[in-house]
């Protein structure tokens, strides 16, 4: 081999290396983390108690009337029921009436 065809061989190695590292794009899922169902369960009913807590703070500070905090109070816990029995059902648990108001009261006092 040549000096010239060394040469030529790292020039396109070279170009190769600089194509890959700056064309190619990883897939987002590549470096994202792996989530179950029921990590988003948990998440959005982390969201939801912490909704209702900013709810319960903003109406103590006057910001929403009587009515309103109640109906969107009484809407998260409905949602926030939803979410346990969904996370009931996914863990093989049976979702009942006493879980779905276990829920409900847990949003209210957290």
């Amino acid at each position: 081999m040549s000096s010239v065809d060394i040469a030529v061989a790292c020039a396109l190695l070279s170009a190769a290396t600089i194509v890959f590292i700056f064309m190619v794009q990883p897939d987002a899922s590549d470096s994202a983390p792996h989530r179950t169902k029921l990590d988003q369960l948990m998440e959005r009913r982390d969201a939801i108690y912490e909704n209702l807590r900013d709810l319960r703070f903003e109406y103590r500070a006057g910001k929403f009337s009587e009515a309103d905090y109640e109906e969107t109070k009484q809407l998260l816990e409905v949602e926030a029921a939803r979410v346990l029995a969904d996370m009931d059902t996914l863990t093989g648990g049976t979702p009942t009436p006493a879980t779905r108001q276990a829920a409900a009261e847990k949003a209210q006092h957290s």
